[in-house]
């Protein structure tokens, strides 16, 4: 399995080739992106969130059945595994629900980005866990039982 960790060590040995733009310079230096995201994302390595996904008959006017297989404390996904996520409504608030023009790339973005970096504490499912890490910095995607 190829981690970003593991893609800066390897860009980091490739001093003075040239690899692509977007994760090095011409130096074959690896780029600050790429060193704020093995940074930002450290607090998740090594977990591992099981889901499931379930394509209905009416894909793609309908979005995908998706949900949380893995026991996690989270303000969006419930403890028995249903996530609050907009992308997976056919009809939402914020108009960014689904559309028959988004894709599953679409939903593996939208869980990665709005679970697992930029939270919701404003609408939250599960608000025990909102509460609690609001209170308590750490104790977020802690895995139960």
């Amino acid at each position: 399995m190829l981690t970003l960790a593991s893609k800066v060590k390897h860009d980091d040995g490739l001093k003075g080739s040239r690899t692509s733009a977007t994760a090095s310079d011409s130096t074959g230096r690896v780029s600050v992106r790429d060193k704020l995201l093995v940074k930002e994302v450290a607090y998740y390595q090594g977990r591992k969130l099981q889901g499931e996904t379930e394509v209905l008959n009416v894909y793609n006017m309908m979005p995908p059945e998706v949900k949380c297989l893995t026991r996690t404390w989270h303000p969006n996904i419930t403890e028995t595994g249903e996530i609050c996520l907009s992308l997976l409504r056919e009809h939402s608030i914020d108009s960014t629900g689904w559309a028959p023009t988004r894709t599953l790339k679409d939903v593996v973005w939208g869980l990665t980005l709005c679970l697992l970096i930029f939270l919701n504490f404003d609408d939250p499912l599960n608000t025990e866990a909102a509460e609690h890490h609001l209170r308590d910095k750490g104790g977020l995607l802690e895995q139960s039982g």
